[in-house]
């Protein structure tokens, strides 16, 4: 059930196969004779350093994809130098990973919910926690609805249904190692929120604190409360792009919730190079949706992103072989990027532009003039 969670998305998955079919649709335009012999894949988003412009983005039930996933992804983001950022909706807590990563600075994604004294809280702890910048999510005041999920009747932990012990039977490593650790509920949550001590009365809660009232007015209160680095996730137009950076993010991340939320929507890269213009410098635009190489970060890049996020290639990894198998994948990425851009015959990240890549397909579309 938690590999069908990672890949899948919402109704048909036409959102979620288009996002990395319009990647594929991007051709380069290689060069040669051109000293390549130094290059240079570092960079910053939103003023942090990082090693090559790519995050590890927020995913829920991380730690139940691999005992202790929040954890052992954040080292691998560590070791590496880039940002791991901790979903809410996490299995290990703020205060776990901190302690884990001797409080090496991670970014929060926060979950705005109806319980506002709640989302301080939780704005109080990533503080204490020394994470370096909250990602605010927009797109999941109300859920799209996937099938699998459904289908398997998705819990953390697992309902022990005859089918679930079935497939888990199948998978004793996975079960050694869930039995192995403390960290087997949403560590954000229970024992925080009021009135949650349970798995049940999480469920029940959460069903009804994502606040379908969200504006930007919260945005801003956020923001004042934070007093840091605030970047805004979930921007699938223009319009939205403009109002997020009047609220005071710091940057906007093109992202359609990796095709899991409104199934029909466009792809992230398509609206990208829009967006960009939208935003007009006044804040960065960072990319999120079907990134599987670094091939498609350096096409992000080209179309105007500051910074990319990885989710399902960081998932992969670690349901294979734990922090080696993140620390493996974004070292195939951070390859592929670099060996993609000398081909293009560029020799730093911060000086890639549009012209390495050949004309967009989707620029002269009624849907690109609209």
């Amino acid at each position: 059930m938690f590999y069908d969670y990672v890949d899948a998305g919402s109704w048909t998955e036409y959102s979620y196969r288009a996002n990395e079919a319009d990647l594929r649709r991007l051709e380069f335009r290689q060069r040669v004779a051109v000293d390549i012999s130094r290059r240079s894949t570092a960079s910053t988003m939103v003023g942090h350093a990082v090693s090559m412009p790519i995050a590890i983005a927020p995913t829920g039930l991380t730690g139940m994809v691999h005992a202790d996933g929040e954890i052992l992804a954040a080292r691998a983001a560590k070791s590496v130098g880039i940002p791991f950022t901790l979903s809410t909706m996490s299995i290990c807590s703020i205060e776990a990973v901190a302690r884990a990563t001797q409080f090496h600075p991670f970014w929060f994604q926060l979950y705005v919910m109806r319980d506002r004294h709640f989302v301080a809280n939780l704005i109080e702890r990533a503080k204490a926690a020394n994470c370096g910048a909250l990602v605010v999510t927009l797109d999941l005041q109300v859920f799209g609805q996937r099938h699998k999920d459904i289908k398997n009747g998705l819990t953390a932990p697992p309902k022990l249904t005859l089918h679930n012990l079935l497939n888990m039977a199948g998978k004793p490593r996975w079960c050694r190692q869930m039995l192995a650790t403390p960290h087997r509920h949403f560590g954000n949550i229970i024992g925080h929120a009021r009135g949650v001590d349970n798995i049940d009365a999480m469920v029940e809660w959460t069903r009804q604190q994502f606040d379908p009232g969200l504006s930007w007015h919260d945005i801003e209160w956020i923001k004042q409360r934070w007093g840091g680095k605030v970047i805004v996730k979930g921007i699938m137009d223009p319009d939205d792009a403009r109002l997020a950076v009047a609220a005071g993010a710091d940057a906007v991340i093109v992202s359609n919730h990796g095709g899991r939320q409104l199934d029909g929507v466009s792809s992230s890269i398509s609206m990208l190079p829009s967006i960009v213009e939208a935003v007009n410098r006044q804040a960065e635009v960072h990319f999120d949706g079907g990134i599987r190489s670094g091939q498609d970060v350096l096409k992000a890049l080209a179309l105007g992103a500051k910074g990319t996020y990885i989710g399902r290639s960081m998932l992969y990894g670690l349901g294979a072989m734990g922090e080696r198998g993140v620390t493996t994948a974004l070292t195939i990425l951070r390859n592929e990027l670099d060996l993609s851009m000398a081909f293009c015959g560029r020799t730093d990240v911060a000086a890639v532009t549009a012209d390495i890549v050949r004309d967009i397909p989707w620029a002269h579309s009624p849907r690109a003039q609209a």
